[in-house]
């Protein structure tokens, strides 16, 4: 897939693209990545990219025409805009994004976007949780990462994402490897057991408790999760 990142800071995608997941999906020509400079879009001399609001108050807004020439190219992508506002992403949203052939997104910056460019240039509005960080250069990479796993290829063995944390509505369970005895910290015998049966078992049964404890929001109203 393609993904293309509008941007005040190209230079901040350098190190996370060029590692682990993404560097490999980039390697194996199952992930191309396009930054794009907002700067080369800005106003005048300067490249202005931002103004105070109307009506006053604190920060600097983005300006409409910036964005609108960078995003305007793109609008046969799904394009995407980081913000406190926007939906919650989940691994839904990974799932649903990683089938497209192509997605553009948007980091924003300093108080938002001005809303003509939400309303106009903008097909959807994601946040990565309930806090406020600078710019959304970071949601872009996390969801870069995000994606790129989940494309054909990329991940070694693919079962690693079918049984992960998210999958049907349950967190993962415990996991362990050698040694067996650390300090006198054993690992559960059943995983020792040799007896496949019974250790999936298990593992349904800490992924239920796990969930029940730390995330029963995840467990949908009348929604039995061991079916």
């Amino acid at each position: 897939m393609r993904v293309n990142v509008v941007t005040m800071f190209p230079d901040y995608f350098e190190g996370p693209l060029a590692v682990s997941i993404v560097a490999r999906g980039i390697e194996a020509g199952a992930l191309e990545v396009n930054l794009i400079d907002l700067r080369d879009h800005g106003i005048g001399s300067h490249r202005q990219l931002d103004d105070a609001p109307f009506g006053g108050g604190p920060g600097m807004v983005m300006m409409v025409e910036p964005l609108a020439s960078a995003l305007e190219p793109l609008a046969g992508t799904r394009r995407v805009l980081f913000t406190p506002v926007g939906a919650a992403l989940t691994q839904d949203t990974l799932d649903r994004w990683a089938d497209l052939p192509e997605i553009t997104f948007v980091c924003g910056r300093f108080e938002g976007v001005d809303q003509r460019v939400v309303d106009h240039f903008i097909d959807e509005e994601v946040s990565v949780g309930d806090f406020v960080l600078a710019g959304g250069d970071v949601a872009a990479a996390l969801c870069i990462e995000g994606m790129a796993r989940l494309l054909p290829g990329v991940v070694g063995n693919p079962r690693s994402t079918e049984s992960e944390s998210f999958r049907d509505g349950l967190l993962e369970e415990p996991v362990y490897t050698r040694p067996a005895d650390f300090r006198g910290w054993e690992v559960p015998e059943i995983l020792l057991s040799g007896n496949h049966g019974l250790i999936e078992k298990w593992r349904l049964e800490q992924r239920l408790r796990r969930t029940r404890e730390r995330r029963p929001d995840l467990i949908r109203d009348g929604e039995n999760p061991e079916t």
